[in-house]
């Protein structure tokens, strides 16, 4: 059925899709953050050989596996223009690599790591155009979307976007290990000495300019933890996990706060470090999430914010950050905390008396600190 749906793009001949078929069910082999730690650290030319040659195996199993899945979502979301789109970028990819010949030597690896550098940005814009045809697929169902009723479409997401940041890892690690002058204590996309608050601050900045460029004002962003605190991490993820926890704890206090002549509370950000994990707090006074509404903040398919979506058809909004919309930054950041065997928990007290200005929300991001689960393969 999968091969059947796929021959409709006129454009991938019949022996690709056989061969689709075939390498997506290969076994995928995981990595752990502290193998790429010490592999990384010493960037030589048989080591990146060594590396080239694992990826150029690794990488058309992980493609395949995701272009197969593609084909087979429930409620014609398959169908829809966006996911058909996204499709054929990652049919494209799996033919990139499996036209690329053995690597033997240095050249070859070099060419290699071109190939897939342009193969990660073929793929930037791979989840807001997910995010467009899953607003597809609402706009064409009833007003009311039972979300336990979507629970395929969710899992599926999750495999979807684990894999993508795997995917996107292995590439980003092996391209960053050419770097001639890497940042010190960098090994590839891994600090080796990040600093928890120096990542969070700079993430808190960010999401403050987001929230004054959209409202005028914003909360203050008060951290707390030992400045001198380190430990081994991909500081871009997490940026990414701790600028969306902020960004929606800034919206919902400037929200809460709007009409008030109070003073608007704080966000606090408390980093502490475990035997086991590394967790960081994010604290707001926005009035809470509903309890009805906690079994929905981690899917695809809510968001209490306008979808950035829903004006527009083009994919240029896809290169705009707003405060809100996808309902994506919760369970993708979740994602990305999973990764590396951490997770993402949130905890919410509801009320707006703004006489007890208590209620809000806690989001607890636990971290790893080992470093040696594998990666998660969906």
């Amino acid at each position: 059925m999968a091969a059947k749906k796929v021959c409709e793009a006129l454009t991938f001949s019949k022996s690709l899709i056989e061969e689709v078929q075939r390498w997506g069910c290969m076994k995928q082999t995981g990595v752990s953050l502290r193998y790429m730690m010490e592999f990384g650290s010493d960037p030589s030319d048989k080591n990146l050989l060594i590396s080239a040659q694992f990826l150029h195996k690794e990488l058309p199993i992980r493609i395949a596996r995701r272009a197969l899945e593609l084909q087979t979502l429930p409620y014609g979301l398959s169908q829809k223009p966006a996911v058909l789109k996204v499709r054929d970028w990652y049919l494209d990819s799996f033919r990139d690599l499996r036209s690329f010949p053995e690597i033997k030597d240095t050249n070859d690896e070099r060419e290699f790591t071109q190939m897939i550098k342009a193969i990660k940005v073929r793929h930037n814009n791979v989840v807001p155009m997910m995010a467009l045809g899953v607003q597809q697929l609402k706009k064409g169902m009833e007003q009311k979307i039972v979300y336990k009723d979507l629970d395929e479409i969710h899992q599926f997401l999750d495999r979807f976007y684990m894999s993508r940041i795997g995917i996107r890892m292995l590439i980003g690690q092996h391209v960053e290990l050419h770097n001639p002058n890497p940042p010190p204590h960098c090994v590839g996309y891994i600090h080796t000495k990040m600093s928890p608050l120096e990542v969070a601050q700079n993430a808190s900045e960010d999401a403050r300019a987001i929230c004054l460029r959209e409202y005028g004002s914003a909360p203050d962003v008060n951290i707390y933890g030992d400045p001198h605190f380190t430990f081994p991490y991909v500081p871009t993820h997490l940026h990414l996990m701790v600028f969306e926890l902020v960004k929606n704890s800034l919206r919902a206090v400037q929200e809460r706060f709007v009409d008030s002549d109070k003073v608007t509370p704080p966000v606090r950000i408390i980093v502490a470090d475990g035997l086991e994990d590394v967790t960081i707090k994010v604290s707001d006074e926005g009035g809470g999430i509903p309890r009805s509404g906690l079994p929905k903040i981690f899917t695809y398919l809510y968001s209490t914010a306008r979808n950035p979506l829903d004006e527009e058809c083009d994919l240029g909004i896809a290169n705009a950050v707003t405060m809100a919309g996808y309902g994506y930054g919760l369970p993708i950041s979740r994602l990305y905390a999973r990764y590396f065997g951490g997770d993402l928990q949130i905890i919410s007290m509801e009320g707006y008396d703004l006489r007890c200005a208590f209620a809000g929300t806690d989001a607890y991001l636990h971290l790893s600190r080992l470093g040696d689960s594998q990666e998660p393969l969906p």
